[in-house]
């Protein structure tokens, strides 16, 4: 990584990172003073781990229905392409234990889950590919190592 690239994730050594953990990337401020948090939750070990995509869809699902449940801050909240975590942005929100106690509260809302919502081809690009028990799984996992969350390398 000689050059320095426009992508905060690609200037990151993944191979020094100790999943699971929750890493603010950054703040932008907006024109009108605003600021925009953006969260790494991993839930899994980059090269090493990675959630199957049947309950990472799930769990994507759960979370962005609860999230919201817990404060209305939230922009946005969606995987990570390589499996392993989720970006979560917030706007005007800067309390770091607020975050994790919001996302502790959001895991184990997926816990409580009878369905996944929004789980058919109405609402969702791929209703049949997901799997309650596989979402509610990475949650136990992420929950049991509540107390690492802080300590990203």
């Amino acid at each position: 990584m000689d050059k320095k690239m426009n992508v905060e994730s690609f200037n990151l050594d993944h191979t020094k990172v100790k999943a699971p953990y929750v890493r603010l990337v950054g703040v932008t401020e907006g024109a009108n003073g605003d600021k925009v948090q953006k969260y790494d939750i991993r839930f899994k070990q980059p090269n090493k781990e990675h959630m199957e995509m049947a309950g990472l869809h799930s769990l994507e699902h759960l979370m962005a229905e609860n999230i919201r449940n817990h404060t209305d801050s939230v922009l946005d909240i969606g995987p990570m392409g390589c499996q392993t975590g989720f970006y979560l942005s917030l706007i005007n929100h800067e309390d770091y234990e607020d975050v994790l106690s919001m996302l502790e509260n959001t895991l184990k809302d997926v816990m409580e889950a009878n369905e996944v919502p929004a789980c058919n081809e109405v609402q969702c690009g791929w209703a049949a590919n997901h799997s309650l028990e596989g979402a509610k799984e990475i949650a136990e996992e992420m929950l049991n190592h509540r107390s690492e969350w802080h300590e990203v390398f």
